[in-house]
């Protein structure tokens, strides 16, 4: 599961979330989750994304990037 950066940026953004927020919210330090949205974290680990999913109240999915077959 490769994240999304740019998708975890807009949703936290759009729904008023800074990442100060989100920290508390996920128990990921500041920096982890700055990289993780600009895309230094290539593959965290899956349930870091689920973490994160559920803290912005979205399916894992909606802040990764599709699979290509």
């Amino acid at each position: 599961m490769r994240p999304n950066g740019q998708a975890i940026r807009a949703i936290r953004r759009a729904q008023k979330i800074g990442l100060r927020s989100l920290q508390q919210m996920t128990g990921f330090n500041r920096g982890y989750l700055s990289r993780l949205e600009r895309g230094h974290i290539r593959e965290p680990d899956e349930n870091h994304i689920r973490t994160v999913a559920d803290a912005l109240n979205v399916a894992p999915e909606a802040i990764t990037h599709q699979e290509e077959v």
